[in-house]
């Protein structure tokens, strides 16, 4: 157990299988029992502070958001899939080629199963707050008929369209500055049909060894079948099949997903439901950061290896947002 000005964290784990989900566990001082959000993270090997191997730095946006919700009176849950994290080697023996859309709900599942059987928690009162790809575990746990179901959704950094056009559409942007990109793009959408239909995905010689390294990464063993699931996931689709309040986060310096083209497809999603709220901050980027700069200054190339750099801080709108919803809706 650890300690601040706010409330205690403990950890905290649960068996899937023959693999184990590790997790923190952060209330508020006093009895409760509390409300509380159980966070989903990224993609990738993003852990439960969303912080990756891939990336410099320890300072997490959901370790900061779980302090900024015990100060509001709510409990968080957040924890590491288990491909990631510090146990993920010894998860991924059992996983191989068991990736799926599904297992991530699993993920989320035990943590909610193991909020309700704390007497410190609220089971009425369980949110569920995913990230990019983590808005889409939490909306196909909502829709797959819970016996725990969430009392409301917090999506943020959501992708409105599928995966495949949304990293079809930053390649084309970085294909266009190129004199050959044109045929490099067609390339590489002849490899995806390939890759969708089942068949090995065989880039061309030509493409960039950063598109080859794509294309290895979705047809690993480890990674099936969850690749080819991921790659036509949409949030859109999934949202218009959702009853209860939900409120949706785009920043407008996200540079990974697009509060226009993503937020006008979630909100023809929401059409005629009252339950749906969405907010665009202005300064905050993909994993609700604070970003001082131009958007049209902001390039993934520079801004992502900064997400976690020591200093940087949420973006004050949107922690005022979430908590604001949360209260509104019984937390």
């Amino acid at each position: 157990m650890s300690e601040n000005g706010y409330g205690e964290s403990y950890d905290l784990q649960w068996e899937i299988g023959t693999t184990m989900v590790y997790a923190t566990f952060a209330k508020p001082r006093g009895v409760g029992p509390f409300p509380v959000v159980v966070m989903a993270a990224g993609s990738g090997p993003t852990d439960r502070d969303w912080t990756s191997p891939l990336l410099p730095g320890s300072n997490g946006s959901a370790r900061l958001l779980a302090d900024a919700l015990a100060q509001a009176g709510i409990a968080s849950l957040r924890y590491d899939k288990r491909a990631s994290g510090a146990h993920a080697m010894e998860n991924m023996k059992a996983l191989v080629g068991r990736l799926s859309m599904q297992s991530h709900v699993d993920e989320f599942t035990g943590a909610v199963d193991t909020l309700v059987a704390r007497p410190d928690i609220d089971s009425g009162r369980i949110f569920g707050l995913g990230n990019s790809e983590g808005t889409l575990h939490v909306l196909n746990y909502h829709l797959s008929n819970p016996s725990a179901p969430l009392a409301g959704l917090v999506l943020t950094g959501v992708p409105g369209r599928a995966v495949g056009p949304v990293a079809r559409s930053q390649l084309a942007a970085q294909a266009a500055l190129i004199p050959n990109g044109e045929a490099l793009l067609a390339l590489y959408d002849q490899a995806i049909e390939r890759f969708l239909r089942g068949e090995p995905a065989a880039p061309a010689s030509e493409l960039p060894d950063g598109v080859k390294d794509l294309f290895r990464s979705l047809e690993a063993p480890a990674n099936q079948p969850f690749s080819r699931e991921l790659w036509i996931a949409d949030g859109a689709s999934l949202l218009a099949n959702v009853d209860s309040p939900v409120l949706v986060i785009i920043g407008k310096k996200d540079i990974q997903v697009d509060w226009r083209l993503d937020g006008e497809l979630l909100q023809k999603a929401a059409q005629g439901k009252s339950g749906v709220t969405f907010f665009y901050p202005d300064d905050a980027n993909h994993i609700l950061k604070y970003e001082a700069k131009n958007r049209e200054e902001l390039t993934a190339s520079e801004v992502v290896p900064l997400y976690n750099e020591d200093g940087r801080v949420l973006d004050s709108s949107t922690v005022d947002a979430i908590v604001t919803w949360l209260h509104d809706h019984g937390a």
